[in-house]
């Protein structure tokens, strides 16, 4: 792979990283209605979630999602009623805002990190974006294993620094506001972030 082709795969990359989806809506809702404590357990289930999805395309599952609609939608569906799901649970929580201390660091972090992991993971649309996306960057003359190689671990890191970005710009603004007036708004938003969201992820069309 030369260079310049490189480059063009992070730079396409990074534009589509920037526009917020499913799995940044998430890392914002929870860096919001969750704080700092968020951050680390977040940007972790980025990094795996999309070195699941990169992996789960690579050995033929995009294939799979792209070819057969059934398999599509059921996975889509998943996914989005998940997202739904997490909406719903933080629209309850702004009903009955709590102290944020009261959690445990363990469990809270464990519990960020499976929410963010499987909706970054199960995100249908991600899966048949890399099995699509990835061969244009392709030299069939050189080793594809080692350029399949390069190009995931360069998306996952990019993935991971633009989570990051997010998170830290999130966490902030919930550092600003911390009475239980605000953090109801903050729920709420988180909730209705989660919810576009999984209604994001309803409305993928197999193409």
């Amino acid at each position: 792979m030369n260079i310049e082709a490189w480059l063009g795969f992070v730079i396409a990359s990074s534009v589509l990283l920037i526009i917020p989806g499913p799995t940044i809506l998430t890392v914002i809702s929870y860096s919001i209605s969750h704080g700092y404590k968020a951050k680390i357990p977040l940007i972790i289930a980025v990094a795996l979630g999309d070195s699941t999805a990169l992996a789960l395309s690579l050995i033929g599952l995009g294939a799979l999602l792209a070819e057969s609609a059934f398999w599509f939608q059921v996975v889509k569906w998943v996914g989005g009623l998940y997202l739904l799901y997490l909406g719903i649970q933080l629209f309850r929580a702004g009903f009955e805002p709590s102290d944020p201390q009261s959690e445990s660091s363990t469990a809270s972090g464990m519990k960020l990190f499976l929410n963010t992991y499987l909706v970054t993971a199960l995100n249908p649309k991600g899966i048949v974006f890399f099995i699509a996306f990835l061969p244009q960057f392709i030299n069939h003359g050189a080793d594809i294993t080692l350029q399949l190689w390069v190009l995931a671990v360069t998306f996952v890191a990019l993935a991971t620094l633009n989570a990051s970005l997010y998170a830290m710009f999130a966490a902030k603004a919930q550092a600003l506001l911390s009475s239980p007036k605000a953090q109801k708004k903050f729920y709420f938003s988180g909730g209705t972030m989660l919810s576009i969201a999984g209604i994001w992820a309803l409305s993928a069309k197999n193409a």
